[in-house]
């Protein structure tokens, strides 16, 4: 129960710091924080991206934020700056709950990473 706890806490922490930082303090919802690692993972921030740009931005970060886990592994950077990742093992089966358990748990540790919280 502990460690539910305290990733509710930290989770609260990174929704909290990117909500005021990117949102005017209105609450970010999962897949708009996903968005925002991608555009981080991406490195540039200064163009305007495009629907299927946005979706890509949005699988970057679900590599890059599961990439400790064991999912995926970091494989270049093709001639346009986009990171690609290589599938280790094959993501199993989750139920949308534990989907975002996990997705929550990879971007505090994310956070964490990158000391953004503590």
């Amino acid at each position: 129960m502990a460690r539910d706890e305290n990733l509710k806490r930290l989770w609260d922490d990174v929704v909290s710091h990117l909500s005021n930082q990117f949102a005017d303090g209105e609450p970010l919802d999962l897949d708009g924080i996903i968005y925002i690692i991608g555009l981080q993972e991406k490195g540039n921030l200064s163009i305007k991206y495009s629907k299927d740009d946005k979706i890509n931005l949005m699988h970057i970060a679900i590599c890059r934020l599961l990439e400790p886990f064991g999912y995926y592994e970091f494989d270049y950077f093709d001639k346009e700056g986009w990171p690609h990742y290589k599938v280790l093992e094959k993501i199993p089966s989750l139920k949308a709950g534990e989907q975002t358990v996990l997705m929550k748990e990879a971007i505090v540790n994310y956070f964490l990473e990158k000391k953004v919280v503590e």
